[in-house]
């Protein structure tokens, strides 16, 4: 007999200084020993919202003001499937504290570490932490352009970097990804690799990105859980497979036609909406996308916006 759903609200609370206020599981709990955003389970006939303003209340000492919901998570666990109702809290009264004898902290938002936390709570914390803007590398005629076009783009702010190199010998592209790791850690910028998982192991860098066709030659998860793994979409099916191999990223496109692919129509704006209308991983939309798309693609419900052109910056020394 399936058990029901245990149905949870969940606060991220954020303070001014880009903190998020944690908690420590009890030893003895379930999932205890790790760490965990404060919240707990619904009561009977109580509303989401209901239950967040009593937790807190119970659990920090505080009184709820203002809050959004952020998303909404279903992860089965070996021994019960939960719903974790996810709200951004902006605004409080009181000072939190640990009212049950938990110890609590504020940790920086980009110090939250995925394997400190519930495998339910990986892609909250990757939406809290991910760029709104995904750059893919474009064309470069030699090494010193690649990785001066590089810099130039980590300098003008880029965090998140895919490095798709076609065409060029293997060798050439471990020593270029071995330069771009240390240019991407220079400027605190994540570093992906387009790769197979086989060439993704014999290479440093903090991520992989697998092609559609990718995708669908793998069975489970290429790369442990420290890694950050990112897959191209074009369709439902590529999505169901990307959320079977528990992907954290989906690029999905072409959102809009693009002049790598003259003719080919993009999917638009409600299309795309409607497509990761119920996907709990956070999504870039791809496709002739500029920085201006960014609003428009978060009201689409994505984390943002990928692109070559509008981020790969020109050659020009500073």
């Amino acid at each position: 007999m399936t058990s029901p759903v245990v149905q949870v609200a969940i606060a991220v609370i954020i303070n001014q200084d880009n903190e998020a206020l944690i908690s420590l599981r009890p030893g003895a709990s379930h999932q205890g020993g790790l760490w965990e955003f404060p919240g707990g389970k619904l009561e009977i006939n109580e509303s989401v919202e209901d239950a967040l303003k009593r937790e807190l209340l119970e659990e920090l000492g505080i009184c709820l003001l203002e809050s959004q919901p952020l998303q909404t998570i279903q992860h089965e666990y070996k021994d019960r499937t939960v719903q974790l109702n996810i709200y951004i809290v902006s605004s409080f009264d009181g000072e939190p504290k640990g009212v049950e004898g938990q110890v609590i902290q504020w940790k920086p938002i980009d110090q939250l570490n995925t394997l400190d936390f519930p495998l339910a709570n990986r892609s909250v914390i990757h939406a809290l932490q991910l760029p709104d803007k995904y750059m893919i590398t474009g064309l470069f005629s030699d090494q010193e352009d690649f990785l001066l076009r590089l810099e130039n783009s980590l300098r003008s702010g880029i965090k998140l970097v895919q490095m798709r190199c076609k065409n060029i010998a293997q060798s050439f592209f471990m020593q270029l990804s071995s330069q771009a790791k240390i240019l991407c850690e220079k400027y605190d910028a994540t570093l992906l690799l387009n790769s197979s998982p086989e060439v993704f192991q014999q290479m440093q860098a903090h991520g992989l990105h697998l092609s559609s066709h990718m995708l669908h030659s793998v069975d489970i998860r290429p790369v442990g859980l420290d890694k950050l793994l990112s897959v191209s979409c074009h369709t439902a099916a590529d999505i169901r497979q990307a959320e079977k191999i528990n992907a954290d990223i989906i690029l999905l496109s072409p959102v809009k036609e693009t002049t790598s692919h003259p003719g080919v129509k993009g999917i638009g704006w409600l299309a795309f909406a409607d497509l990761i209308s119920d996907i709990q991983i956070p999504v870039y939309a791809l496709g002739g996308m500029k920085e201006s798309d960014i609003p428009g693609a978060i009201e689409s419900g994505a984390q943002g916006v990928a692109a070559i052109s509008s981020f790969w910056k020109e050659n020009v020394k500073v």
